[in-house]
């Protein structure tokens, strides 16, 4: 599904991420561990287009993907949960999931997926007319993977995806 190979990308002259190469199969849940700053979060935002690869190549289903811009990369199946939540904070929680499909336009089957996340996230249905940025630490992080679900990604990034959730969730 995803293959990565020889990938260098830099901060400048700083070379954060040197030769990197990993493959994941469809199905695969696939889990990087490093210590802070082995660059983790700079290949997912690679992948996802926020960056571009010096050298390297991305192929996703078979398609050559870096360097691409982030909205074509998430029109291909890849959506991108970043560190941090990154929620759009004046806007309410309905608003965050409705931007989460913004490349669609079944409008039936965005309603649906709403009522999926809804289902995932109870918490969030309770607050869904409420501003995003007054949400707890938690709930920006279901509202944040719940946006991203919204885009039917065959292939999710999740980049500190158990920060601020409750153990049981996790």
């Amino acid at each position: 599904m995803l293959k990565i190979n020889d990938i260098n990308v830099y901060y400048g002259n700083i070379h954060a991420l040197k030769g990197v190469s990993l493959e994941i199969n469809q199905g695969e849940i696939v889990t990087l561990i490093g210590a802070n700053g082995a660059g983790k979060s700079t290949l997912l935002q690679t992948i996802s287009g926020l960056l571009k690869p010096k050298t390297g190549e991305i192929i996703f289903e078979n398609e050559h993907v870096a360097g691409k811009v982030a909205q074509s990369i998430v029109k291909r199946g890849i959506s991108h949960v970043p560190e941090g939540r990154r929620v759009f904070a004046n806007m309410s929680v309905e608003e965050n999931l409705d931007l989460g499909a913004y490349l669609r336009k079944d409008k039936k089957g965005i309603k649906e997926d709403v009522e999926k996340v809804y289902q995932l996230f109870p918490r969030l249905e309770e607050r869904r007319k409420q501003l995003s940025g007054t949400l707890s630490g938690g709930e920006q992080q279901m509202l944040a993977m719940g946006r991203a679900l919204m885009a039917r990604p065959r292939l999710l990034l999740l980049d500190e995806p158990s920060m601020g959730l409750a153990p049981l969730l996790v």
